[in-house]
């Protein structure tokens, strides 16, 4: 009887001191979640940054050098605040040489009038004068003929006043048509130094336009967000000056990896995180091209003027793809790394059994358990890497 009793505790011992060989974790130090039944927004994740919804760009309008730096960036400004003073001198100079052109223009215009004004003149005076002595060849004409009539008159001598009063006839009608062309073409002379006028005019009006810009002016409230601060540096025609950004309502710019491309469209509904504080919107514009593997995309707010929002912040951003009104599903966390077949660690009886589980679609809060576990299950919800190939562990 003893030596049974002996037995009985040597394999006591043998299981208790296997039990206590098998790895072990602090309940303290590990954290857990159960599983339940719910709905679930199926979403992807991106990485954003908050950026104002209005941001004003300022163009040199000439090319120029800067030659003073009034505002600095994060300044606030007024609309019709200067900002940055550029170098008008050569293009003063050049809008000198343009009015000019001006000048000498409308000179030749004016003389052209005066010149069309003088041919006229004189040809309406040839015409006069020529009307006059065809009027006085016709009443000769007409005399002789009477004579004629009477043989007073010869016809060689009625001959001779007929051809008189016609090449008279003739002549006027030459001048006539004289005066005609040379008034056309004058008319044509003129519209065209018109046309060339009104073309040097607009590019007067233009270059007085680009002057009155050089120093570059806010055309709207808000803040200073980037300016040429480097007082002497020669800037081209239509190279940015300054930005000037309205700080009161903004947007979020959002970067996802180009896997989730086909997922991402205009529309969808977005939730922007910042650690506890949320607000919404959606998808206002994707990128068609991708950069480096990332895709980009714009986000519109709901609440764009919130009073968290910052300019240049970090914020989480949570595309929804997709809304399942019951899932089973468990609380977002390190212990799985997003979709597909992976094992997780499942308390029963201060036991943590390594289970193979599937997840299905995730967002910023759950998983979705697609197999491997059911509702009320508790499983450990921290990074349980070290402790992939143990298939059991005790929870002390």
């Amino acid at each position: 009887m003893p030596l049974a009793l002996g037995g009985v505790v040597v394999a006591s011992e043998l299981v208790w001191g296997t039990d206590l060989l098998r790895p072990s974790v602090r309940r303290s130090s590990i954290r857990t979640a159960r599983v339940d039944a719910g709905p679930l927004e199926a979403s992807l994740t991106a990485s954003g940054t908050v950026v104002p919804s209005i941001e004003h760009v300022m163009a040199s309008p000439i090319d120029a050098r800067v030659i003073a730096v009034l505002r600095r960036v994060g300044d606030a400004v007024k609309a019709g605040d200067p900002i940055v003073r550029l170098d008008t001198s050569a293009s003063e100079l050049d809008a000198e040489k343009l009015r000019q052109r001006i000048a000498i223009k409308d000179n030749e215009q004016a003389q052209a009038k005066l010149t069309l004004e003088a041919k006229l003149i004189e040809l309406d005076g040839q015409i006069a004068s020529k009307d006059l002595e065809l009027q006085a060849l016709q009443a000769a004409l007409a005399s002789n003929r009477s004579l004629a009539k009477e043989g007073l008159v010869s016809q060689e001598g009625l001959r001779e006043s007929e051809l008189k009063a016609a090449q008279a006839g003739v002549d006027l009608a030459r001048l006539k048509q004289s005066r005609a062309n040379a008034e056309t073409t004058s008319r044509a002379q003129l519209d065209g130094l018109s046309l060339e006028m009104v073309s040097l005019r607009a590019e007067d009006a233009q270059q007085r336009r680009l002057l009155e810009r050089t120093t570059t002016k806010s055309d709207r409230d808000g803040v200073l967000t980037f300016v040429k601060d480097e007082a002497g540096a020669l800037v081209r025609q239509g190279e940015v000056l300054a930005r000037v950004a309205d700080l009161s309502t903004f947007r979020v710019d959002a970067t996802t990896s180009d896997i989730n491309a086909s997922r991402v469209s205009a529309g969808l509904p977005v939730v922007v995180r910042l650690d506890a504080l949320t607000t919404t919107g959606h998808v206002s514009v994707v990128e068609p091209q991708m950069q480096n593997g990332a895709l980009r995309f714009q986000v519109s707010l709901d609440e764009a003027s919130a009073a968290w929002l910052r300019s240049n912040l970090r914020v989480d951003v949570q595309v929804i793809t997709d809304r399942k009104p019951r899932v089973l599903r468990v609380a977002r966390g390190p212990f799985a790394q997003g979709g597909g077949a992976q094992l997780a660690f499942v308390l029963r009886n201060g036991r943590a059994y390594r289970t193979p589980v599937r997840f299905g679609v995730s967002n910023f809060d759950y998983f979705e358990i697609v197999e491997g576990l059911a509702e009320g299950d508790e499983i450990i919800a921290s990074d349980m890497r070290d402790y992939e190939a143990i298939p059991e562990l005790r929870v002390k």
